[in-house]
């Protein structure tokens, strides 16, 4: 019988979802899962190069997240909390509104903080996603840079205000450089540049591709037909310099290993053969179980939700070409469970080899 969304549910305590990150991004923990053996061992994140081979090729998202949270209000007086989801063109906006329910089409919404800046409603796309022009036009990053917010997940639920500074420099990679994710790629939030540098001390070798996470990288499959599944297009970059490190690798031999769960999508999307090529452009692949993979050898991770897409790539890489690895995977689960490893965006990680 094929997997169902429903084979990919575990039940987690809320106390491990993590609220806030560590004081210091490497001290987390980090769980290096043997997919050959399913064995386990319980390291802690800083001791990665322990863990890694010389000539290893460690592969980057360095996509930065924009400040997308925003906050509107209607004529009435009521507020609507929004989240920038994309610029369609200069002053057209893609935008998810939380309370819109009853706004129409041509209405327009203070954009709290702007000094003046309207959004305008001119399509509603349905499940609280809408098409807005802004009211005078203006820069999508200067503008969200003086009233946006870090984009949390909805699961961080802190008393109290947020500390946005703060969970801007949080939420974001040390080496994220190319504005346009509204979602954190949190495999990478557990490096320092002290950790970068000593790795490449070390022989490990390191490059760089860009995919701007979406909305829908997180959202969780709703129906049990795991092929009726769609993913939100996303787009990626491969730039040159990282084809030809990408493809010199191959060609020896050496791993590459995969930071997150995205990295993997545009390896595995772009290079069928096993060959790169520079390139850009959008990717909406799903892969799960029983997926092949042809191009990352291992893979560094977060927990991740219930019936997330995120769950399921982990799960098919785990045992390639057949559904043992979902299993393996919510063995290990259960295991950072009984362990009280923390979760989800802040928590956490994981290396499968």
């Amino acid at each position: 019988m094929p997997l169902q969304a429903s084979d990919f549910e575990y039940e987690l305590a809320s106390g491990l979802i993590a609220q806030a990150p560590l004081a210091r991004r490497d001290i987390s923990r980090l769980m290096v899962l043997d997919r050959t053996t399913g064995a386990r061992q319980h390291r802690k994140f800083h001791q990665i190069p322990q863990l890694l081979e010389p000539g290893d090729l460690l592969v980057l998202n360095d996509t930065r997240v924009v400040p997308a949270k925003f906050f509107s209000r209607r004529k009435t007086g009521g507020g609507i909390e929004g989240l920038f989801l994309g610029e369609l063109r200069p002053g057209r906006w893609e935008v998810m509104l939380k309370g819109a329910g009853r706004c129409r089409l041509g209405e327009r919404l203070d954009l709290v903080g702007s000094g003046g800046v309207q959004l305008v409603l001119q399509e509603n796309l349905k499940e609280g996603r809408w098409v807005v022009e802004l009211d005078p036009l203006s820069s999508a990053e200067q503008l969200l840079a003086r009233v946006g917010f870090a984009p949390l997940p909805p699961y961080i639920r802190r008393p109290g205000p947020l500390d946005d500074a703060e969970d801007r420099r949080r939420y974001q990679t040390v080496y994220a450089s190319r504005p346009g994710a509204v979602a954190a790629p949190t495999a990478g939030l557990h490096f320092t540049e002290k950790l970068l540098d000593t790795l490449r001390a070390g022989g490990v070798r390191i490059t760089r591709l860009t995919l701007h996470v979406a909305l829908g990288t997180f959202a969780p499959v709703k129906g049990d037909d795991l092929g009726a599944h769609k993913m939100h297009a996303e787009w990626y970059e491969i730039p040159p310099d990282a084809a030809e490190k990408l493809n010199c690798a191959r060609s020896d031999g050496r791993r590459i290993i995969a930071v997150g769960t995205t990295t993997v999508r545009v390896l595995e999307g772009v290079a069928p053969g096993g060959e790169f090529a520079p390139t850009s452009g959008w990717t909406d692949i799903f892969i799960y179980p029983p997926a092949e993979f042809l191009a990352v050898d291992a893979l560094i991770t977060n927990f991740h939700l219930p019936r997330s897409t995120l769950l399921m790539l982990v799960a098919a890489f785990c045992s390639p070409g057949n559904t043992s690895g979902v299993k393996m995977i919510l063995d290990a689960y259960a295991e950072a469970i009984r362990l009280k490893y923390r979760f989800y965006s802040y928590g956490d990680a994981m290396l499968i080899v």
